[in-house]
């Protein structure tokens, strides 16, 4: 199949990076924690019209899939005000550490939302959450060889301060992700790529 301007050669299939005139731009919103919510105004390359896009800046998440030696999972269950649920998520934090590496930001995660540490690292996606509206992207690790790690002086607050953390097997895992009962979208992708990962053999190694 070819492209939209009915090119049959080969195209590379990948993101490319762009960026449309922005005319204006100004903010809806700051705060103190993460998040910026801005206006520009906009137009299409070589076009005068204007209109209006909104974007959520953000600083990005780690994600991480936690599995032990049985093919058992991590997980937690949070609560999330925005969607009206108690999600079924894993172990996952805001990469608000300046330029810390993603890896290191997931390890420290791992290590304060459930008490645990990891020999072996693995990244299995980096994907955006919500193109359309954020430039929010999530890393997402596989971490292996798990162990007890004590979080520390570190202080669970508000949602947080309400999570619980279980084990659950990973095929019981990814069936309640297929039959639409698990729906937290970082979870989903890392279960669904650490099956095809696990059938062609390419997994860090326990």
């Amino acid at each position: 199949m070819g492209d939209r301007n009915g090119d049959d050669g080969p195209q590379e299939l990948a993101d490319r990076p762009m960026a449309w005139p922005v005319v204006s731009s100004h903010y809806l919103h700051r705060d103190d924690w993460v998040v910026a919510l801005r206006e520009d105004m906009i137009t299409r390359p070589g076009h005068s019209e204007e209109f209006s896009r909104i974007s959520l800046e953000h600083p990005g998440a780690v994600v991480v899939l936690a599995v032990d030696d049985d093919e058992r999972v991590m997980c937690l269950r949070q609560y999330r005000h925005t969607s009206g649920r108690e999600f079924v998520e894993l172990p996952a934090g805001l990469r608000d550490a300046g330029d810390e590496p993603a890896v290191e930001t997931a390890k420290r995660e791992l290590r304060e939302e459930v008490e645990l540490e990891a020999a072996h690292w693995q990244q299995l996606l980096s994907t955006f959450s919500s193109a359309g509206i954020s430039n929010e992207v999530h890393d997402i690790f596989l971490a292996r060889g798990l162990s007890h790690a004590p979080r520390g002086d570190f202080a669970m607050e508000h949602e947080e301060a309400e999570m619980e953390h279980f084990w659950v097997s990973m095929a019981d895992l990814l069936d309640a992700v297929l039959d639409g009962r698990v729906r937290q979208g970082p979870l989903v992708q890392a279960v669904l790529a650490y099956d095809v990962l696990k059938r062609r053999g390419v997994l860090t190694a326990p």
